[in-house]
């Protein structure tokens, strides 16, 4: 079905919204081609690039910046990008970031829109250890982004969306590191959130005070 044959709900309300969650810190180009492929694939309304509050898989392992800065980085990376938006509904909420529980907010944002969580094949594999995951599979679809090569073995209970993706090697943890020791970061960041970097004092601040 194509996107001007997909039906809308009252008042034009997207009926087909994909959530893809994470850290964002920082936001880079992985992120933004993944999420702009997966919504051509699947003829998305809109892709919310969430932005965890508290990530509970990472709390504890390392210096998170302020949940409101990563949004703000979310913010100017898709602003100029049509179907993607930022989404702060888990910052919101506060405490822990469970996919459940954002699920339930965004199905009640939009009722009766097909949600489609978005992850990497990493986060796939280990479906089963996320809070409350039965839920996360009752509420959406599950969307694996898969690069070029052998996909990742799933569980097949599950009925999952494959989207290939292009391979880019971009982490935001290697990016963090170049903003403290000066390698490039020419076309691994948009400008937009290099400017927010820059404007809010990000990252250098943190790498100086630490050392």
């Amino acid at each position: 079905m194509s996107r001007a044959e997909t039906p809308q709900l009252h008042d034009g309300a997207p009926t087909r919204v994909g959530l893809f969650g994470g850290t964002f810190d920082p936001p880079h180009v992985g992120h933004l081609v993944t999420a702009i492929n997966v919504h051509h694939a699947l003829d998305l309304d809109l892709v919310i690039l969430m932005v965890a509050n508290v990530p509970w898989q990472k709390d504890g392992s390392r210096d998170i910046t302020p949940a409101e800065d990563r949004l703000a980085m979310v913010s100017a990376a898709v602003a100029a990008v049509p179907g993607l938006v930022p989404g702060r509904q888990e910052i919101d909420l506060g405490g822990n970031s469970y996919t459940a529980d954002t699920l339930r907010v965004v199905s009640q944002e939009f009722p009766g829109a097909e949600l489609f969580t978005i992850v990497g094949d990493d986060a796939a594999a280990g479906l089963h250890t996320w809070e409350r995951s039965a839920e996360v599979i009752e509420r959406s679809r599950l969307v694996v982004v898969d690069r070029p090569g052998t996909p990742v073995g799933l569980d097949e209970t599950v009925d999952w969306i494959r989207v290939e993706v292009p391979r880019l090697e971009v982490s935001s943890t290697d990016l963090r590191s170049r903003f403290s020791d000066g390698r490039p970061l020419d076309y691994l960041l948009t400008d937009a959130v290099l400017e927010v970097i820059d404007d809010r004092g990000l990252y250098l601040a943190r790498e100086q005070s630490a050392s």
